[in-house]
């Protein structure tokens, strides 16, 4: 077994003031190892900026600019999160959700919450004015 002593004693990390944080399952039970390490960085990135219900509004345009993403790269990420029942996304507002038993595919198209077929893709392309 590692003895553990801290490396930096005058830099011991303290929680302080809002936090995130992420259930130690989330490794432990696989999901990590399920995800693309697009789905990975955009998932933590929303786990950061969340409210404590898991609430995110942040655009399109901001997670592109911050996570260095192509469009394609934010549809396929967000669509693979939805899919995998880790967020939910209406179109505005992005919803961390509490982790499902296990990690799993789902096979069926995602939901937007008026409740009709539609992926991140049909949603980003509506706010643009595009076609999906």
């Amino acid at each position: 077994m590692v003895r553990k002593k801290l490396l930096n004693p005058q830099r011991v990390r303290r929680i302080e003031g809002s936090f995130a944080f992420i259930e130690h399952r989330f490794l432990r039970n696989g999901f990590w190892i399920e995800m693309t390490h697009h789905e990975i960085l955009l998932y933590l990135f929303l786990v950061l900026v969340a409210d404590a219900q898991g609430l995110s509004c942040y655009g399109y345009d901001k997670l592109l600019s911050m996570l260095k993403f192509s469009v394609d790269e934010y549809v396929a990420a967000g669509n693979g999160l939805i899919q995998k029942d880790l967020i939910a996304f209406d179109g505005t507002l992005f919803q961390v959700l509490s982790l499902p038993e296990h990690p799993e595919r789902r096979l069926e198209t995602p939901l937007t919450s008026r409740g009709d077929a539609a992926g991140l893709g049909q949603i980003l392309a509506g706010i643009l004015g595009g076609k999906p």
